[in-house]
C-alpha cells in the first residue's frame, strides 16, 4: 500500500472515531430536562397518539462508550490503523503460518511412518488407506469425483488405464508436479470434413467401436504421418508422452464420434495441477498409494 493511502487509511479511522465520541458526548447532553412539551415531531396516530422528541437514556449512551473505547483498545492491540501492526503483532498470515506448524508437528509423525513403507505395504495398510481416503477427498474430488470415477476430461482413476503410467514414481511424479498434455488441432491438416470424417471413423476403429470402412482404412498412413509420433503407428499410446491408447475403448473426452471427431480437429489442452506444495513428499506417497489401490489392476 503506498504511503498516502496508509495516511488517508489511518487519518480516516482516527477522525470518525473522534467524530464519534463528539457526537455521543453530545447527545449525552441533550436531557430531558432540555426538552420542553411542544418538541413533539409531529407523528400522530388514532387521533391523540403523539412521538415526542425524547433523548435516548443514558444507560444507552454509554453502551456507545464502552464500544468506541474497545475500538480504540482493538486498534492498538491489532492492525487497524493503516500501516500500523498493534502492539501484539498479530496478522492472518502469522496466525496461518503457526497454525500449520502446530499442524505439521501432530501429523507429519504419522505421515512419515506411513511414507516409510514400501508402495505395496501402504497398498495393504488399512490406516494408510484411510489416511489415503481422507487426502484424496481433501485435495482430488473436486476434479475425480469422491467416487473417483472422474468426469469428461479428468481421468477415471478406477479403471485400468494409466495415462501417464500407474507406478510408485509415476503416480508421485504426476502428483508432485502436475502433468500438462496437449492434443494438437488436426483439422487443417486432414484439409476437409470428408477427411476428419474419415480419420474419425480409422481412430474409431483402433478400438473395435466401429468397422472401417474402405474410406477409413485408406487414413492409416495418415495416422502414421499425424499421430504416431505421441500415440504410436499401432494407437497403443505413450505413458512418457500422456498420449491415450487408442484401442482400449476408454475415452477421456467421449468416446462418441461427435467426441472423438472434435478432438481430432479441434485439440485438447489436459491439465493436472501440481500438489507438491500442499502435499509434501509423505503426503504424496500416502496418496500414491491409495489412487493405485482405487484401480481394477491393483492387488488387492
Amino acid at each position: 500500500m503506498a504511503a498516502f493511502w496508509q495516511w488517508f487509511v489511518a487519518g480516516g479511522t482516527i477522525l470518525f472515531v473522534i467524530w464519534c465520541v463528539w457526537l455521543v458526548s453530545w447527545s449525552a447532553k441533550q436531557g430531558p430536562q432540555n426538552v420542553g412539551d411542544e418538541e413533539l415531531v409531529g407523528h400522530k396516530w388514532d387521533g391523540d397518539l403523539e412521538e415526542w422528541n425524547n433523548p435516548a437514556p443514558k444507560w444507552w449512551l454509554y453502551l456507545y462508550f464502552i464500544t468506541i473505547a474497545w475500538a480504540v483498545g482493538y486498534m492498538i492491540l491489532f492492525p487497524g490503523i493503516g500501516a500500523f501492526e498493534g502492539t501484539l503483532g498479530w496478522s492472518s498470515a502469522k496466525q496461518y503460518d503457526d497454525e500449520m506448524a502446530a499442524a505439521a508437528e501432530r501429523y507429519e509423525p504419522i505421515y512419515e511412518r506411513f511414507a516409510e513403507m514400501d508402495f505395496q505395504e501402504r497398498m495393504d495398510d488399512p490406516d494408510a488407506q484411510r489416511l489415503g481416503a481422507s487426502l484424496y477427498a481433501s485435495y482430488c474430488t473436486t476434479c475425480h469425483g469422491s467416487d473417483a470415477r472422474g468426469a469428461v476430461g479428468y481421468p477415471n482413476l478406477t479403471d485400468d488405464a494409466w495415462i501417464w503410467g500407474s507406478s510408485e514414481e509415476q503416480i508421485y511424479t504426476t502428483l508432485m508436479q502436475g502433468r500438462n498434455a496437449i492434443m494438437p488441432q488436426l483439422g487443417a491438416a486432414l484439409g476437409s470434413d470428408a477427411g476428419i470424417d474419415n480419420m474419425t471413423n480409422y481412430v474409431l476403429s483402433l478400438s473395435g467401436a466401429v468397422e472401417a470402412d474402405a474410406a477409413a482404412q485408406a487414413m492409416q498412413p495418415m495416422f502414421v504421418a499425424l499421430c504416431s509420433a505421441c500415440h504410436g503407428t499401432d494407437g497403443k499410446g505413450n505413458e512418457l508422452l500422456g498420449s491415450p491408447n487408442l484401442t482400449d475403448d476408454v475415452w477421456l473426452y467421449g468416446g462418441t464420434a461427435e467426441d472423438v471427431r472434435y478432438t481430432i480437429e479441434n485439440g485438447r489442452n489436459g491439465i493436472m495441477p501440481a500438489h507438491g506444495d500442499l502435499l509434501g513428499e509423505d503426503r504424496a506417497r500416502i496418496l500414491a498409494a491409495y489412487v493405485a489401490s482405487l484401480s481394477d489392476d491393483s492387488p488387492e
